[in-house]
């Protein structure tokens, strides 16, 4: 697995930790269309923007274009490339979800 799909794995377990609180959607690039970034979440009505990266990689142009274009439109953005952004995302979640977690839906 490269190491942005290690990312990815690891920001797929905290995203899936929050099922239903949490709406995932993992746009797949087709060349067609509009671009976007990894990640479109929507946490208890708060709407989230996340790219991936490998560890010391940054966004390209066009995706911090994109995640500006959400941040100004109200919503959360995040740029996750190592275990302290993951533990951002969760810490996140948790105060917009109050905690609750799968489990607790069960």
């Amino acid at each position: 697995m490269t190491p942005e799909g290690q990312i990815k794995a690891k920001i797929d377990r905290v995203l899936d930790s929050y099922f239903p609180l949490v709406y995932k959607f993992k746009p797949v690039p087709s060349g067609y269309g509009h671009q976007s970034v990894d990640y479109l979440v929507c946490a208890v009505g708060l709407f989230v923007g996340i790219e991936a990266k490998a560890p010391g990689k940054t966004p390209t142009s066009r995706q911090d274009d994109t995640l500006d274009k959400i941040r100004r439109a109200g919503g959360a953005i995040l740029v996750i490339s190592d275990d302290a952004g993951v533990a951002r995302l969760d810490e996140l979640l948790k105060n917009q979800t109050n905690g609750n977690r799968y489990e607790d839906h069960e």
